[in-house]
């Protein structure tokens, strides 16, 4: 190749687009255009692929089309590399477009186009064209190319059926890592574990990435025992986790609260990764948070090098919830005096602490200013927090004004905040117009008829109770059992109302009698059942860990 079109390649590779200043865009574009016009001068057509996409990335597609158009003798290689750059610069339209030009050009693609091009459609989530490449690689004989056979999964996966996926996925001759984690990721997001699970481990090789699939998509489908053991099955299998690997671990294990396994997982990012990013330490400012371990969370908060408005909002809203208000609204005011402007989950960080705390002018304070100098924070949500701010105050007359003044009409979470402060106020009437509200929206709602009945059982109107029982018995409803858990030495216990599936269940009820706890007969259910442990993957409520051990209760 031409020493020029080295140096400009060699350009090219510095510039990032969308990413600098306008300044730094246009003196790049300036620069490419110089070399263009020496290269015209030179009577050399090597650089255009590089030319195209500084045209491109600067925005001056005009010119790029041009020049595209006006070279005679591209090939296959300059014409991929320049869609490979349209593709990196975000500008996905301009690659397909560039791919019908080189169509048109009868330039004929090969598997790395194809591999280049194809995730173009699936970023535009463009059915028509991503269905009319897939065709065009068949025909060409293609699609059993591994390059083209995983990005024709991920196509489906994301946009279609898993069915199609799959069909892609058994059409890849010897398929490679990135395929097989392909597929599972769809599986994942079809919450088709058993399919997942079986491939992930029929996967001839197994990289972090792939671990990083399993745990991430389990644990974003609420499956956070089963993720947090595929942690610790990684950790035993020796494969090292990276940056990625540790938010999704960590947020799994702060959905269930097990303070010591956490812990012990933020020992392992230490020891794995030293230093670890904000990604990483936002997971542990929100773990230990949600863990009820305020010092803890504010201590690696401190420790962190640099923060964004997560790492402000993981705090404040840990220190919200946990009643704090006057601490989450102090480091409110101390995020604003460092220049960082709250976004929408701040500013429900807030409103929970004021609720939480009975500050109720306060929160009001917050949400009209919002309402007045950044509207477009407010989502609904921010609204049914005020709902159940003004109710849980007793102020109904307030909170009635506030519903009916709504911008739109209210759902069922601000009727179930109404009827939660009427249940804590005694107010029945009211009561009952929320709960008459709920079943209007969802008449198989159990929540509203426990709430309704709880209320009416606290102002000791007991007829009442008992016709809203019989209702729900009639109406074969049965109320989500409570459930609580407690963690021993990094094991998860977690129990349900009149629960026998505990392997210790005839010790725990043995002891309860020993203290003279009443205990209600128990009736063995279909759920009740043993939960086999996998050797590779244990499915258990709770996984060992060789770190740290401690004892810590919740209850929800």
């Amino acid at each position: 190749m031409h020493s020029l079109a080295y140096k400009t390649l060699h350009s090219l590779a510095k510039f990032k687009p969308q990413r600098e200043t306008q300044a730094l865009a246009c003196n790049q574009l300036k620069e490419s255009q110089r070399a263009h016009g020496r290269a015209v001068k030179l009577g050399t057509t090597i650089l255009e692929p590089d030319i195209v996409c500084s045209y491109s990335a600067s925005k001056a597609l005009w010119d790029a089309c041009k020049l595209f158009d006006e070279v005679p003798n591209w090939d296959v290689v300059s014409a991929t590399a320049t869609i490979g750059c349209f593709a990196r610069y975000h500008q996905h339209e301009e690659a397909i477009y560039f791919f019908s030009r080189m169509l048109a050009l009868n330039i004929k693609p090969n598997q790395f186009t194809f591999g280049t091009v194809i995730p173009s459609s699936t970023a535009l989530q463009d059915l028509n064209s991503g269905r009319q490449l897939h065709a065009c690689a068949i025909k060409m004989g293609l699609e059993s190319n591994v390059f083209v056979g995983s990005a024709v999964v991920d196509f489906y996966a994301k946009l279609t059926s898993i069915k199609e996926a799959q069909k892609a996925f058994e059409d890849t001759h010897e398929p490679n890592v990135v395929s097989y984690t392909t597929l599972i990721r769809g599986y994942l997001k079809k919450e088709r574990f058993d399919d997942a699970l079986a491939l992930f481990r029929r996967m001839p090789e197994r990289n972090v990435v792939s671990w990083n699939a399993m745990i991430s998509g389990y644990s974003q489908m609420g499956y956070n025992e089963e993720a947090v053991n595929l942690f610790v099955v990684m950790l035993r299998e020796g494969m090292l986790p990276n940056e990625c690997t540790f938010p999704c671990a960590i947020s799994a294990v702060a959905n269930i609260a097990a303070l010591g396994m956490g812990r012990s997982f933020h020992g392992s990012a230490v020891k794995f990764l030293g230093k670890f990013d904000v990604f990483v330490g936002n997971s542990l400012i929100s773990f230990y948070a949600k863990c009820g371990s305020m010092e803890e969370s504010l201590l690696v908060f401190n420790t962190l090098p640099k923060k964004n408005i997560v790492s402000w909002n993981a705090l404040i809203c840990g220190y919200a919830n946990h009643g704090r208000g006057m601490e989450a609204i102090d480091f409110f005011e101390k995020m604003q005096d460092t220049g960082l402007r709250p976004n929408s989950v701040t500013l429900l960080g807030l409103l929970l602490a004021c609720n939480h705390s009975g500050l109720v002018d306060k929160g009001y304070s917050y949400f009209n200013k919002a309402r007045v100098e950044e509207p477009g924070l407010l989502t609904p949500e921010h609204h049914a927090c005020m709902v159940d701010l003004l109710s849980r105050s007793g102020r109904f007359k307030e909170a009635e004004k506030f519903l009916h003044e709504l911008p739109f009409v209210p759902g069922i979470g601000f009727w179930k905040a109404l009827l939660g402060g009427c249940r804590i106020h005694s107010n029945m009437e009211l009561g009952e117009l929320a709960a008459r509200k709920i079943l209007a929206l969802d008449p198989e709602d159990v929540s509203s008829y426990v709430m309704l009945s709880n209320a009416h059982s606290a102002a000791g109107r007991w007829q009442s109770v008992s016709m809203i029982r019989k209702e729900m018995r009639e109406k074969r409803m049965k109320g989500v059992p409570g459930s609580s858990w407690i963690e021993i030495r990094s094991k998860v216990h977690i129990f349900v109302t009149g629960d026998r599936n505990h392997d210790q269940h005839d010790e725990i009820y043995q002891v309860l009698g020993f203290f003279g706890l009443p205990i209600c007969p128990i009736r063995q259910t279909s759920k009740d059942r043993d939960h086999t442990h996998d050797e590779k993957i244990p499915r258990s409520r709770g996984g060992q860990t060789p770190h740290n051990s401690s004892e810590h209760g919740h209850d929800s």
